[in-house]
């Protein structure tokens, strides 16, 4: 048999559920990292942009499971640090 894809939970208990269950057969292969933001926000910056692009930027987001504007926090922190 093969390894087990992990479902999709609607609630904090179907996954706690699922947690208590043997797991050495999970695919982990279909996870993929993911960077917790630790660092206070306070400063702020306002842009205008054209619509068709932040459209873009808003699709691209939601392609990624996040919120826009952190996408583009992403792609500032990529660029400046020259990954």
């Amino acid at each position: 048999m093969g390894a087990r894809k992990v479902p999709h939970f609607e609630t904090d208990e179907e996954a706690a559920a699922f947690l208590e269950q043997d797991l050495s057969d999970l695919d982990f292969s279909q996870f993929k990292p993911h960077k917790f933001e630790f660092s206070p926000k306070a400063a702020q910056l306002n842009m205008r942009l054209p619509e068709a692009l932040l459209e873009a930027v808003k699709s691209k987001a939601k392609a990624q499971g996040i919120p826009y504007t952190r996408y583009i926090r992403q792609l500032l922190e990529h660029d400046i640090s020259g990954r």
